[in-house]
């Protein structure tokens, strides 16, 4: 499942945009590949995060999907500082498989270079392709 009005990154992150904010989380895609998530390390509110690029550093990072299969980086499809993090997957990080798009979030982010770094995602038509690609 792809939802449509959102951004996608290589890494299977997704982006919607709210007003000044960006709401950040994981491709149902990831989750499947990931398994069942039974540990969710969020970043901290007011960390500095930069959008993801290659080489990957640990300030491209907003946190990790631990599951019975492995432990996966979550990085960031936007530059900017961590306003808000989803304190529900402390307790259920089962969200992250149950529900990836909405209760399954990861944080908000109030975004430094929006307009710019949009144009490094995804569309979900080309999202779809790419995981056409890749598999």
């Amino acid at each position: 499942m792809v939802r449509e009005g959102l951004y996608y990154t290589r890494e299977h992150e997704w982006a919607k945009v709210e007003g000044a904010l960006v709401r950040v989380g994981v491709t149902d895609y990831a989750q499947k590949k990931l398994g069942d998530v039974v540990y969710v390390e969020l970043p901290d509110v007011g960390k500095r995060i930069r959008q993801v690029a290659e080489p990957k550093t640990s300030d491209m990072e907003i946190g990790t999907l631990e599951s019975i299969k492995a432990v996966s980086v979550v990085y960031s499809p936007l530059s900017g500082v961590v306003k808000e993090v989803n304190s529900s997957l402390a307790d259920k990080p089962e969200l992250v498989n149950s529900s990836p798009y909405d209760d399954g979030w990861i944080c908000v982010l109030e975004p430094s270079s929006l307009e710019a770094e949009l144009e490094k995602l995804m569309d979900s038509k080309n999202y779809i392709e790419y995981i056409k690609k890749i598999k």
